[in-house]
């Protein structure tokens, strides 16, 4: 029996993000989950209108994602709860930047991304930003014959649900090979 409950996404966990853009010439970064994967080289972020860092991404049409591992929890909780309108983020985090000058990525982080906005839409109370990965980086500890290999590098996860932030167990079956075992006829 399923209990109806009413209008909730139920796709969490999401990896948690800290995306970072240039707001009157300093970085500025905001925690952001609402995340998504428009294809290969596609991102979207879902962000409240509240965030400074949205005027960055609108005005420069750039910016980063960086992926906070479970070691940076407190750091990382701590970028979401304020705003960049009452504490300069800028100082809090070694920065380094690629291709997009704009786009200031966060060198403590294992992983991250620059992205240049493909599209901005405007929904009642959050924007909707899609990017496109220009280019990523990875520090070695984490690669796996080239790849982000995430048991590396324990990415934190966050659930609106228990509202709170998860790490990841063991894989379940390989992607793409352990339906070919499935029998519809059974």
């Amino acid at each position: 029996m399923k209990e109806k409950l009413g209008a909730r996404n139920a796709l969490y966990p999401l990896v948690t993000t800290i995306v970072g853009t240039v707001v009157d010439g300093k970085p500025d970064f905001a925690t952001i989950a609402h995340v998504g994967i428009a294809h290969l080289n596609g991102i979207t972020l879902g962000m409240g209108r509240v965030h400074l860092t949205n005027e960055g991404i609108k005005a420069n049409r750039t910016f980063s994602v960086s992926l906070p591992s479970e070691d940076m929890v407190e750091l990382t909780d701590h970028i979401g709860m304020v705003s960049g309108r009452k504490e300069d983020k800028s100082g809090l985090f070694e920065v380094f930047y690629g291709e997009l000058d704009t786009a200031p990525m966060i060198a403590g982080c294992k992983v991250t991304m620059e992205c240049r906005l493909i599209e901005h839409v405007e929904l009642p109370t959050h924007d909707l930003f899609v990017g496109e990965v220009v280019g990523t980086y990875a520090n070695v500890e984490v690669l796996t014959n080239g790849a982000v290999d995430i048991a590396k590098l324990k990415p934190l996860l966050f659930d609106m649900s228990s509202r709170k932030y998860w790490s990841l167990g063991e894989p379940v079956a390989k992607c793409w090979s352990v339906g070919k075992d499935f029998d519809a006829k059974e």
